[in-house]
């Protein structure tokens, strides 16, 4: 981010009103008046189950390769290659969720975790965050999930993470995104003590 940008005045948002809302969603219409005195009316995806803060795990095995899942995305009619994540429940932490959400999708836990910080899908329309988390010194430990069908869990290596980008079922721009950033901090270094986040 630049200084410029740093010092830009954000718009004001006048009124926020609800249009509608389901059982995971919400959309929003802001009135927004620009610095510039010009006045935009935005519409966005509110916060799902509010309050609720979206995890996701890149899982690391102890020789560098990373597990991911077979999970079918109702948004494309599909199968996608994707990630374990989801929401954390009320009172836990973002790494207790995420330990959790890596049992109920890959029979996972972990006993080290690296924080890895927050990533936005399309933020012009959505509201919502998810935070990235690295897992590593895995255990077997598998707890029932809400999934309405077992997940195919799939193992790859980082040198095959161009491969991997082609395939059809890989299209989710959030779980490319973690794994390259990933993938670029193992190769300056990898992961230190200092940065671990304890799960509890």
């Amino acid at each position: 981010m630049t200084e410029k940008t740093l010092c830009k005045q954000k718009p004001l948002i006048r009124s926020r009103r609800e249009l509608a809302r389901t059982k995971l969603f919400s959309i929003e219409a802001l009135d927004i008046q620009f610095s510039n005195g010009e006045e935009r009316i935005y519409e966005r995806l509110g916060e799902f189950n509010t309050g609720h803060r979206g995890v996701m795990v890149v899982p690391l095995l102890d020789d560098g390769r990373f597990m991911m899942i077979q999970e079918y995305a109702a948004g494309t009619e599909d199968y996608q290659l994707t990630l374990p994540k989801g929401l954390v429940e009320p009172g836990e932490t973002l790494e207790a969720g995420a330990n959790r959400e890596l049992m109920e999708e890959i029979g996972f836990g972990a006993r080290a975790w690296f924080d890895m910080g927050e990533l936005t899908l399309s933020p012009n329309y959505m509201k919502r965050k998810i935070h990235l988390f690295v897992a590593q010194n895995l255990y077997e430990n598998k707890l029932e999930g809400d999934e309405p069908e077992p997940l195919e869990v799939e193992t790859f290596t980082f040198d095959e993470l161009m491969t991997l980008c082609q395939r059809s079922d890989l299209t989710e721009a959030r779980v490319i995104a973690a794994l390259f950033l990933v993938r670029e901090k193992l190769r300056m270094g990898g992961f230190s003590d200092d940065q671990e986040s304890k799960v509890k």
